[in-house]
């Protein structure tokens, strides 16, 4: 019913039911592991009503077993893509796969599908550091250069009553820097290639 996917590996569409709802992958060497992919193989639907939580467990010495919730798959959303990279020990949330053991291994990571109701799946929260961004990697940096531009120069603002006459200084107002970033974040929301015409 499931598939798991890493980047450079072969589909994992082997999962280990270890109770009549859950569902189990293996991850190997998850420490070289960033985004992870659990999706519906499009076989089986999920009952009506029912959808996949998805947790994703490591092991760590000083807590155990630790199960994180990452997010949800239905019906409607038979894929989706999850950062495990950064998750930490002590996040971990009461989860319905018991007290398994822990992986064999040490870097031997599970990643867990429990079969639950819609109702149940709309009141649990995801780990906030598991969510991939859908915003790409130059409009973040765009958004970044915006921030830093404006926290750079309005750090230099005066008021007129505290500048101090300098013939060779230019002033800039920094009614102007606002306007200029608002409207530079509103073009970039339209479009985030106006630049390039």
């Amino acid at each position: 019913m499931f598939g798991c996917l890493v980047a450079g590996r072969l589909v994992q569409t082997d999962a280990q039911q270890v109770a009549g709802d859950k569902f189990v992958f293996s991850l190997p060497d998850y420490e070289h592991v960033n985004h992870v992919v659990v999706f519906m193989l499009g076989t089986v639907p999920f009952p009506a009503g029912m959808g996949g939580a998805v947790y994703f467990s490591f092991p760590d010495p000083g807590v155990g077993q630790v199960w994180q919730l990452l997010g949800f798959i239905t019906n409607e959303k038979p894929s989706a893509i999850f950062k495990i990279t950064g998750l930490k020990a002590g996040e971990g949330v009461a989860h319905p796969f018991g007290t398994m053991a822990a992986p064999p291994a040490p870097s031997m990571a599970q990643v867990g599908v429990s079969v639950e109701s819609l109702d149940q799946l709309a009141q649990q929260t995801p780990v906030s550091s598991a969510a991939v961004s859908t915003v790409d990697s130059f409009t973040q940096f765009t958004q970044k250069m915006l921030d830093s531009l404006y926290n750079f120069t309005s750090s230099f603002a005066l008021s007129q009553a505290q500048m101090t006459p300098n013939p060779s200084e230019m002033f800039v107002p920094v009614s102007s820097v606002i306007k200029w970033y608002d409207n530079f974040q509103r073009r970039m929301a339209q479009n985030p290639n106006f630049w390039k015409t």
